[in-house]
């Protein structure tokens, strides 16, 4: 058996509290660093929906195949870390059936098809706020903001805003779509500026929900204790985070009238996610620290692929076979600084496009 970590996560998100709860159960000592905010998996219906995914939004099969995998590993991830995994399967209603229909048939994804909806069985849901609490409960939850890091005789230390510092043997950044933080190796640091910010915003709608998750050409509804979830915009490039009630209040009204549901009141709120340029997030270790970022909205679905890549690589295990599409130095997403990228170019006998014309 590994020897026992002691293991610092900063960022208190799904796949920060994930790889922290997945190193906590294989008997590691885990402090997670959480600035006790609202964060991009709060702020999520938490669907765990690879067949509705991969058929709307044009994924390529590589990526098709990462949510797959992810998707096996859920009833396991729940059942040992406390979560209550809830498989009712989705169903598309209105118009636009037959291409969803077509597309999950093309990608080998099971559907039952009636006159006006396409159902499938393979998607599930999980209550975001729920599954959060019950993964911070496995794990040390240290509150405050990391503002930088700093290479350790035993590790790395972790210095926060109130001037605590805290010490282990192992790093994991799961920091979301936020800045770099001081102290950390320049890959890792080139790397989250490479993490493309993505507004979302979504309403929190009183009354009686769909009895599953219900997708539309308009958007999604999914059922809450309190009634229901429907969202969510998609802005690439945008951080902020004032919701816009007039927005939310016109996709609920079209999701609502094309999925034949009933309007209650609302309360938008809005969430940034992180992406990559290929889609995929990125899990393992980078120049000594171990990440865990960038899921896109797939953040839920992720999770358990992304907390075992996270604690094999901090063990120095065989890597998970899915650990290469998810390596955060992996081909194409260029982590050399500015002046590596030149210095290659010139050393090669190429042009210099930064440099000014002469």
């Amino acid at each position: 058996m590994t020897s026992s970590l002691d293991v610092i996560v900063i960022g208190a998100g799904v796949l920060g509290l994930a790889s922290a709860a997945e190193l906590a159960a294989r008997g590691h000592v885990v402090s997670v660093i959480d600035p006790g905010e609202e964060n991009a998996s709060t702020v999520a219906a938490g669907m765990i929906a690879p067949a509705m995914e991969s058929a709307l939004d044009d994924l390529s099969l590589d990526v098709v195949a990462v949510l797959t995998a992810a998707r096996r590993l859920w009833p396991d991830f729940a059942r040992r870390h406390g979560l209550r995994l809830i498989e009712d399967g989705a169903e598309w209603r209105g118009q636009g059936g037959e291409e969803v229909a077509r597309r999950l048939h093309a990608l080998a994804w099971e559907s039952e098809i009636t006159e006006d909806r396409v159902a499938t069985p393979h998607d599930a849901r999980i209550e975001p706020a729920e599954a959060l609490s019950h993964l911070a409960s496995r794990v040390g939850v240290v509150t405050g903001r990391a503002m930088e890091a700093q290479r350790a005789e035993r590790g790395w230390s972790v210095v926060l805003d109130d001037g605590r510092k805290l010490s282990a043997d192992r790093l994991v950044v799961a920091t979301g779509a936020g800045p770099a933080l001081k102290g950390l190796p320049p890959k890792v640091a080139a790397l989250i500026a490479r993490i493309q910010p993505i507004r979302g915003q979504l309403a929190e709608v009183d009354g009686a929900g769909p009895a599953l998750t219900v997708r539309t050409a308009a958007g999604y509804a999914v059922p809450s204790a309190g009634g229901m979830v429907v969202g969510a915009s998609m802005e690439p490039g945008v951080r902020d985070l004032e919701p816009d009630p007039e927005a939310a209040a016109r996709q609920v009204r079209a999701v609502c009238e094309e999925a034949d549901l009933a309007e209650g009141s609302i309360r938008p709120r809005v969430g940034v996610r992180g992406a990559l340029p290929d889609r995929l997030p990125a899990a393992g270790r980078l120049e000594g620290v171990a990440v865990a970022l960038a899921p896109r909205r797939n953040g839920w679905l992720l999770a358990p692929l992304v907390a075992r890549v996270v604690a094999d690589a901090l063990e120095g295990r065989p890597s998970e076979p899915w650990a290469a599409a998810l390596a955060p130095d992996r081909p194409g997403l260029d982590l050399d600084s500015p002046h590596r990228r030149r210095a290659k170019r010139v050393n090669s006998g190429g042009s210099d496009p930064s440099a000014p014309a002469g």
